[in-house]
């Protein structure tokens, strides 16, 4: 998982042999907590960008070509909305979102990775 600002790290779960001679495996986290890793003090959140604009670092923003391409992909769906009547399925929030997401792609016979049960 990473996290993004106030609380930035990163977190990776994986599955680790236990010590021993057995071979059980048991799921271990590795965690990186950036205010404890880096004791120095952080920007706010568009305080960099707005450094980086001053002086004249533009490696965090778009070109304008690549402005273009994303608005050629994105307009023909925002197109789509403004016509279409049908409101946005709801879902409580930290789901993995509404069942209708899971029988869209259950008619393909596929499943949401989140949702495979676990292999014995």
């Amino acid at each position: 998982m990473i996290r993004l600002q106030p609380d930035e790290g990163l977190s990776l779960n994986l599955m680790a042999k236990t010590p021993g001679d057995s071979m059980r495996l048991k799921q271990a986290e590795l965690e990186l907590d950036f205010r404890e890793q880096f004791k120095a003090p952080r920007m706010e959140a568009y305080e960099r960008l707005l450094l980086d604009v001053l002086r004249g670092q533009l490696t965090l923003f778009m070109r304008g070509d690549e402005l273009e391409a994303a608005w050629e992909w994105v307009e023909p769906i925002l197109d789509h909305w403004e016509q279409d009547d049908t409101a946005p399925v709801p879902y409580a929030s930290g789901t993995w979102g509404p069942a209708a997401s899971s029988a869209l792609i259950g008619r393909d016979g596929l499943q949401w990775r989140e949702e495979a049960l676990p292999e014995d």
